[in-house]
């Protein structure tokens, strides 16, 4: 693609509290020429840290920056972003990505520089800052759509490797073309403008966790195609659980969400086959409170509030509902050694 030919892409970055992130981020986004990034819209998620006054500051006519009265969450970010750049900036393509992913130096003129499929999404490839393959961003397929896969990572439940049974290889991130997959997340998401009118916009009342994949599993039921694409690089610089096997979330709050959210995923994903799947599940989630020590008895009423809302379709509540059934957040001594933290309230 050409030049003369490049369509008109916007960023869209959502924040909350976490300005040193967010600072890196649009450092790099603002250094991309316009040809190649044409608009960035920031939604601040009601930051507390000073993000407001740093972005008052800053000066270029491609940003565009909005403020929530409260925290929406990533998942509301990515909404009101993407509602945003449609409605204001009319952009043929929009990137997404939270306060600590960012491109690579090139990574947007790479998209531009090869022939696109308006009616398909793309998936950058996410590493660390230190190279390493960011696995939280390792798209997927549907396991349930493909029967050979579904078997395969059936098998590979036995020996605790499920997730190499869906997503895709590593040596994907080496391959010279795109992969054709499902289901990716937020970061170093590239949708074109038919992505929105097949699909509309993520659930933004869904406020953290799982909104990715929904909306991406939406898109493809929408008739559109997404792919892995390895050429575009994308940097995550996030802290994540200290070991992936031993989750332990602090806040507490984020069970809920987790446990909600992803049993709304699994539905979306399996059809017919959740109910099955939920059996496998809910031995494992109950299992897991014996990790949270003290805090055993709020886990597991956090995890029933999250099956009960997701299995009967109750309305989403607001999050100061679920941060309340939560009650305070312990402090950092109450974790045990070797415990890792969940990262901040937007990410994913």
């Amino acid at each position: 693609m050409s030049g003369t030919e490049r369509k008109r892409l916007v960023a869209v970055v959502a924040t909350h509290d976490r300005l040193g992130q967010l600072r890196q981020t649009l450092e790099r986004l603002l250094a991309a020429a316009p040809r190649d990034l044409a608009g960035i819209v920031v939604v601040d998620n009601a930051s507390t840290d000073g993000t407001a006054a740093y972005l008052a500051g800053l000066e270029d006519p491609r940003l565009i920056v909005h403020r929530s009265e409260a925290n929406l969450g990533g998942a509301g970010g990515m909404e009101t972003g993407m509602r945003l750049a449609v409605a204001r900036l009319d952009p043929d393509w929009i990137v997404l990505m939270d306060d600590d992913g960012r491109p690579e130096p090139g990574a947007l003129a790479a998209f531009h520089d090869l022939p696109r499929d308006p009616d398909a999404a793309y998936a950058a490839a996410v590493y660390y800052p230190d190279g390493r393959i960011c696995e939280m961003n390792r798209p997927s397929v549907n396991p349930f759509w493909r029967p050979r896969i579904f078997a395969g990572t059936l098998l590979r439940m036995v020996g605790g490797g499920a997730r190499d049974g869906y997503h895709i290889p590593r040596a994907a991130y080496d391959a010279p073309e795109p992969r054709p997959i499902d289901m990716t997340s937020f970061v170093g998401l590239f949708l074109p403008r038919r992505a929105v009118e097949a699909a509309g916009y993520p659930e933004g009342r869904l406020f953290l966790y799982g909104d990715d994949v929904i909306y991406t599993l939406g898109l493809r039921r929408a008739g559109l195609a997404i792919a892995f694409d390895p050429r575009i690089r994308f940097e995550h610089d996030c802290s994540t659980f200290a070991d992936d096997r031993r989750r332990v979330f602090n806040p507490l709050w984020k069970v809920y969400y987790t446990y909600r959210n992803g049993l709304m995923m699994y539905r979306s994903a399996a059809g017919p086959l959740f109910w099955p799947m939920l059996l496998m599940l809910l031995p494992k989630w109950w299992l897991a409170a014996r990790r949270y020590g003290p805090d055993r008895p709020l886990y597991l009423r956090l995890m029933r509030r999250a099956l009960a809302d997701a299995l009967t379709g109750r309305p989403l509540p607001a999050h100061a509902e679920v941060r309340a059934m939560a009650g305070p957040a312990p402090a950092p001594a109450q974790l045990a050694p070797g415990q890792g933290r969940d990262r901040p309230v937007n990410s994913r």
